[in-house]
């Protein structure tokens, strides 16, 4: 399934959503910039769990500083965030941006731009520290907006269930544009996600995707919603 719009509008601008996207794209172009840098640039600003489960510089951000002096493991928590903003190529930004625009703007509707931007960063967070408890020893740097959005995807599914979304649906080699309700999308991604998951456990993440990131990010999702706008969903439940 690949979703391409939903059918569900909004009665405020998005202006939060469109500023995530703006600031993600921003951050993409400076690594095209960077021509062969782009990769110590990703290894110092994604998250590394090897560094955090061993409170350690590893990838050397500090370099020229005496080792008793590099502030490393201080700075830890800052590539959680900043790692949110990095993408590893243009498929990996295009589908996140594209989930991000097709759901995000209902949810900071729903919320409102404050809390919907405290409800993203807090479910990126959320995500890293699931992908860091699950790869303790991986010294790969994870990166991507993933996490975040899926927390995004979260919490539509609890707000939105019934909202048809427009989905491309590939079977065999058929392709089919179809309307399909937003819980059958949403958790056929969460389901997916969960198996593959449980798949990697024991090794390396297939293909490098952080799996366990995609999973924290959309439970929190879950949860967040309903503690961040609890009554206005019983309302839309009930006037359903």
């Amino acid at each position: 399934m690949f979703p391409l719009k939903d059918i569900n509008p909004t009665t405020r601008p998005p202006v939060i959503t469109v500023l995530l996207i703006v600031a993600n794209v921003a951050v993409f172009v400076y690594e095209l910039a960077l021509g062969r840098q782009v990769g110590g640039f990703i290894a110092a600003w994604g998250v590394v769990p090897y560094e955090y489960t061993h409170l350690t510089d590893l990838v050397g951000r500090f370099q020229g500083i005496p080792i008793e002096h590099t502030p490393g493991p201080a700075f830890l928590p800052l590539t959680l965030v900043t790692s949110m903003f990095i993408h590893g190529g243009f498929m990996h930004i295009f589908g996140n941006m594209l989930y991000l625009w097709i759901f995000g703007n209902n949810i900071e509707d729903l919320l409102g731009p404050l809390r919907f931007i405290l409800f993203y960063l807090a479910c990126g967070l959320i995500a890293g520290a699931a992908h860091i408890a699950t790869n303790p020893a991986s010294a790969v740097p994870t990166v991507g907006a993933s996490g975040a959005v899926a927390g995004v995807l979260g919490a539509y599914l609890v707000a939105y269930p019934r909202a048809r979304v427009l989905t491309l649906v590939f079977i065999v080699f058929f392709v089919q544009l179809v309307r399909l309700p937003a819980a059958v999308v949403l958790i056929f991604w969460f389901v997916l996600q969960f198996f593959q998951g449980v798949a990697s456990l024991g090794g390396a993440s297939a293909g490098g995707v952080a799996w366990f990131a995609h999973i924290g990010g959309f439970l929190a999702g879950v949860a967040g919603v309903w503690l961040l706008a609890g009554r206005k969903l019983r309302a839309l439940r009930r006037y359903r």
